[in-house]
């Protein structure tokens, strides 16, 4: 794995692992909640079940804001100051949730998580791409996706185990500890990857300009737009797992250990795509991993509907297993697609990319998920549709790259 001269003085394996703490605080701030949903239902008086799922979409609402904002500064001032900044608004989120005695208040701390962990999340994208390039660059996101999928393996533990011992309130104090930690660590650990020459003035033309570049450049607006549609899938099923494990199937403090299975496989696909990718490359491994999610959503959609909405567990946990292995060879490859072609501008077009693709997401997803019903129809319809349209989306974008290549 090459670097550049500009590269930080901490090794590849540190630097790593400090990158993918810094992306996993929006990861960690939405799994490590999920075992407690019901409980801060009925503590602050919400009464329709699904409207505990808004307090994971808020976070995302608010990452999907933060990210436009977050590129832009940090092509102009440089990288680690808009991450300083993140954890700072992430935080502040924090202790608003702790604080929270109505549902108001808390989805205004959970959107005041999400736009803080935007920082960190799009910006290390982008410290990435001051580095690396190609399939090495892919490479070396898999590897973070890679840690990063602890997180969610670990994260709804955490909070069963605090919900164990304590209040669910102490779990928004875990991770507002939690982001001390990667504060001082990549304070004192990680140099600037920008250096002051390649900086540009912040401006919000510059901002729209990026913004039609990303649309007007086929590879990267297709592969947003199929980020969004991979993405809304599991979105719908994030927002929507609390209520299938624990209310549906009523595995109870259980769950964190079907939920870390999932991203257990989702983390084997991402090492098994950092060996893949360099020698497939990106495009085939995406339509091999597409190809395979539509299939399976079909195929356990007529299973479903022969036992009611709900079939046994078992067989839901085996389908779910391959469909996040499909989504962790999608993921590192399909922003990385998307971010090739615009290396000039990395910032900011990781901002364009990243908020677009995750306002699709956010309401293609909000809008599945508020459609259970008890049963996992609304799911498998969700799952079948996005993994269609991502097909459709794939061709037309490899056959406009080609058409414009000749």
């Amino acid at each position: 794995m090459s670097q550049s001269p500009r590269s930080p003085s901490i090794g590849p394996i540190e630097q790593v692992i400090l990158l993918a703490l810094l992306s996993s605080l929006i990861a960690l701030s939405i799994d490590s909640i999920l075992p407690a949903l019901s409980y801060i239902e009925r503590d602050l008086n919400v009464f329709d079940p699904n409207s505990r799922q808004f307090i994971i979409g808020a976070t995302f609402v608010g990452m999907a804001v933060g990210m436009l904002l977050y590129g832009p500064v940090s092509d102009s001032t440089g990288r680690k100051g808009p991450i300083y900044a993140g954890i700072a608004i992430f935080m502040i989120g924090c202790v608003l949730s702790i604080l929270a005695t109505d549902f108001n208040t808390m989805l205004v701390g959970r959107f005041l998580q999400g736009l803080g962990a935007a920082g960190p999340r799009v910006v290390s994208i982008a410290m990435i791409r001051d580095q690396y390039s190609g399939r090495e660059m892919a490479r070396f996101t898999s590897l973070v996706m890679t840690v990063f999928i602890l997180v969610p393996v670990l994260a709804p533990s955490l909070g069963q185990l605090i919900l164990l011992i304590s209040h669910w309130r102490w779990i928004f104090g875990a991770t507002f500890a939690l982001g001390v930690i990667a504060l001082v660590w990549f304070m004192f650990r990680q140099r600037e990857t920008l250096p002051p020459e390649k900086r540009t003035d912040f401006s919000t033309g510059r901002l729209i300009e990026a913004t039609l570049e990303v649309i007007r450049t086929p590879v990267s607006f297709g592969y947003t737009l199929l980020s969004g549609f991979v993405f809304a899938a599991f979105l719908s099923f994030l927002t929507m797992s609390q209520q299938i494990f624990q209310d549906m199937y009523g595995v109870g403090e259980l769950f964190p250990l079907y939920f870390g299975s999932l991203a257990l496989s989702f983390g084997g696909a991402s090492l098994t795509n950092s060996a893949l990718v360099m020698k497939l490359g990106m495009k085939n491994l995406i339509s091999y991993a597409l190809w395979t999610f539509v299939l399976l959503s079909l195929g356990f959609s007529g299973y479903v509907l022969t036992n009611e909405g709900q079939p046994p567990l078992w067989s839901l946990e085996i389908f779910l297993l391959a469909i996040f292995f499909c989504v962790g060879i999608l993921f590192g490859n399909i922003n990385a697609q998307a971010m090739e072609p615009l290396g000039h501008i990395a910032g900011v077009a990781s901002a364009v990319i990243t908020s677009i693709s995750t306002f699709i997401s956010v309401i293609l997803g909000t809008i599945v998920a508020q459609a259970y019903n008890g049963t996992l129809l609304p799911l498998l319809v969700g799952f079948s549709c996005f993994g269609l349209l991502s097909l459709m989306v794939m061709y037309i974008t490899n056959t406009k790259a080609a058409f414009s290549e000749s």
